[in-house]
C-alpha cells in the first residue's frame, strides 16, 4: 500500500511528465495536475507533520528577495507582511481616535464659548469668532431673518435676497463646495478671495423654513468639498440653531 509520500511523488511526477509535454498537451492539463497536488496537500493537513523533513527541502522564490529560499522563511515573510498591514491600520486607527478626540476637544470649548455669552445680542458675534480662531476656519459669517425687532439693523439682520432664503429652506444638511458666485459668499469680509464654501442652515428642530444660514468660507479649494462628510458641520448647525433660536420673534 503507498504511503502519503508516494502518492504525493507520483502526482508530482505526474505533473512533470505534463509540464513536459506542454508542447503538444494544452496549458489547462498542466493547470488540472497542480491543483489535484494542491488539492492532495489540503486533503491530508497531516502530510507535512508525518515528513517534517521535506519542509527545509522544499525552495520557494520570494518575491521580497527575488531568490529561493525555504518554506519556513517564506511563511515568516507573509507572517511578516500581515503583522505590517495590522500595523498601518491600528496606525490609522489612532490616527482617527486622535482626530475624533481634537474635534470633540474643540466643539466642546466652542459651546462653552456660547454658554459664557452675556447676552443675546452677542450670540452671533462670540458664534463665528470662536468658530474661526478653534476650528480655525478663515472666514465666518451669518445672516438671520425673522428675528425680534430689537435686533432689527444689527449686522446679522441685514437683508438676504429671497433666492438664498429659499435656498436656506431647501438645505436638508450643509451643503459644502466650491465658491461658483454663490450669493451668500458676498457676506464675507473677502468674498473674492474665497475658493471653498460650506453653508449651513439655521432651523429650529425639524421646522421647514430656515431662519438663517451659517457660512464659513475658505481660499483653500480642497478645504470643503461636495465628496466631504457633512455629520460634524450637521452637529455644529444644530448647536448654532438652538443658540441663536432666542433671537427670533
Amino acid at each position: 500500500m503507498l504511503d502519503s509520500v508516494d502518492n504525493l511523488a507520483i502526482l508530482c511526477a505526474r505533473w512533470r511528465t505534463t509540464a513536459a509535454q506542454q508542447d503538444f498537451v494544452p496549458h489547462m492539463t498542466t493547470q488540472l495536475d497542480s491543483d489535484s497536488i494542491a488539492e492532495y496537500l489540503l486533503d491530508h493537513p497531516h502530510f507535512f507533520e508525518e515528513h517534517a523533513e521535506l519542509l527545509g527541502r522544499i525552495r520557494l522564490t520570494s518575491p521580497l528577495m527575488g531568490r529561493a529560499i525555504s518554506l519556513q522563511e517564506r511563511q515568516m515573510e507573509i507572517l511578516r507582511e500581515k503583522i505590517k498591514v495590522q500595523e498601518i491600520h491600528v496606525a490609522d486607527m489612532l490616527r482617527h481616535a486622535q482626530e475624533n478626540e481634537d474635534i470633540s476637544n474643540k466643539f466642546q470649548a466652542w459651546t462653552r464659548a456660547l454658554l459664557l455669552a452675556r447676552n443675546d445680542s452677542d450670540l452671533p458675534q462670540t458664534l463665528i469668532s470662536q468658530l474661526q480662531t478653534i476650528f480655525d476656519v478663515p472666514q465666518v459669517t451669518l445672516r438671520l431673518w425673522n428675528i425680534h425687532g430689537r435686533h432689527e439693523g444689527q449686522w446679522f439682520n441685514m437683508p438676504a435676497s429671497d433666492t438664498t432664503r429659499t435656498f436656506a429652506d431647501g438645505l436638508s444638511k450643509p451643503f459644502c463646495g466650491a465658491n461658483n458666485d454663490i450669493d451668500a459668499a458676498g457676506w464675507l469680509e473677502d468674498a473674492a478671495a474665497i475658493k471653498s464654501l460650506a453653508l449651513l442652515p439655521l432651523r429650529v428642530g425639524a421646522a421647514p423654513q430656515a431662519f438663517g444660514l451659517l457660512v464659513l468660507g475658505s481660499a483653500d479649494a480642497s478645504r470643503f468639498t461636495d465628496d466631504m462628510g457633512t455629520d460634524f458641520l450637521s452637529r455644529i448647525a444644530e448647536t448654532a440653531s438652538a443658540a441663536l433660536s432666542c433671537l427670533q420673534h
